[in-house]
């Protein structure tokens, strides 16, 4: 681990100055550190600085009829033991419980957990050639084991899978993320938060350097009461997806009004399928309606020599994942 400077933000405006002020903008801000400080000692992140920004006003959990609003600072577990959250946003509460371990999630943020690298292997060794590590250097993952790699929305520059749990819920509830920088404040819609790798696998997210998570914003509505999310993995804790589908149902009189279907764990971005969402809707609920669904939901899939099986296992999870949500009410 390189050597680095350390100081404590006591407000947003503060922390924000402080990353300004660092030479070439070598500087991170940190909270629970559970994905920074491992990609450090790894010298995978070499910051000049860090700027911890714990003491910040930005942890609170508020609900009303028509919002949900997380501080970038509450922590994993709180949400996720909120019996608010678990009541009207279960999909959320269930994304968290299924991530990292309990120790963890003790300590890492929501917002870190957005920002959160990829667990690509060649992108941890920094022996590997990364494109996303070092632009230009190279992809090694494409001539390697791809196993856990991306299937949807990969390039000829990156095939790394994102990681995030969380984010593939908060995509299905259509959330909010709120950001504050030098410019002032702003919000982007989570879909447009994360980019895809194209030609630059090293840009992951709508963000400048000078900008903050502040808080991220779930609307209420029905689809985000009947939600679930489904995470399959090889165990059964401290594990990252192999794939996992986060849905939501709008059911009346036996027929579906309206649907979301997002996929992890098989793209470089939480990815939302339009289509499969757009097949579903006036169809009654059947099994046959989101077998064809999941179908839809992987058609654009490009995998690679090791992860073929990626395919047929996202379909799975999607029926698994919309037949539990709809239980009781299958035709």
């Amino acid at each position: 681990m390189n050597p680095f400077q350390y100081s404590r933000a006591q407000s947003t405006d503060q922390a924000i100055l402080a990353i300004r002020a660092a030479p070439g903008s070598n500087a991170r801000f940190i909270a629970g550190g559970t994905n920074l400080l491992d990609l450090m000692k790894m010298n995978v992140e070499q910051p000049g600085q860090l700027i911890d920004i714990n003491a910040l006003p930005l942890s609170e959990i508020r609900i009303d009829d028509a919002m949900l609003s997380i501080g970038a600072l509450a922590r994993m577990s709180d949400v996720a033991a909120n019996a608010d959250v678990t009541r009207r946003f279960p999909a959320i509460s269930q994304s968290l419980l299924v991530s990292a371990s309990p120790q963890l999630r003790n300590m890492a943020s929501i917002g870190g957990n957005l920002m959160q690298r990829t667990r690509c292997n060649y992108f941890r060794d920094t022996a590997c050639a990364c494109n996303k590590r070092e632009p230009g250097s190279g992809c090694a993952a494409l001539g390697g084991d791809t196993r856990r790699h991306a299937i949807l929305g990969i390039s000829t520059q990156c095939i790394a899978a994102h990681p995030s749990d969380l984010a593939v819920a908060l995509t299905c509830l259509g959330a909010r993320i709120k950001l504050r920088g030098a410019g002032g404040d702003r919000t982007v819609p989570i879909d447009d938060f994360f980019l895809l790798p194209g030609s630059t696998p090293n840009l992951e997210h709508n963000l400048q350097s000078d900008e903050l998570i502040v808080a991220i914003e779930v609307p209420a509505s029905p689809l985000a009461t009947r939600s679930y999310y489904l995470k399959v993995r090889e165990r059964a804790s401290f594990e990252f997806a192999l794939t996992s589908a986060a849905v939501a149902l709008e059911i009346r009189h036996g027929v579906i009004a309206d649907s979301r279907i997002v996929l992890g764990g098989i793209a470089t971005k939480p990815w939302r399928v339009r289509e499969a969402e757009a097949y579903l809707a006036g169809k009654s609920v059947q099994e046959t309606h989101f077998v064809a669904a999941a179908q839809l939901a992987v058609a654009q899939a490009q995998p690679v020599k090791d992860n073929a099986f990626k395919v047929r296992l996202a379909q799975r999870t999607v029926v698994r994942a919309l037949m539990t949500l709809a239980a009781g009410e299958i035709a």
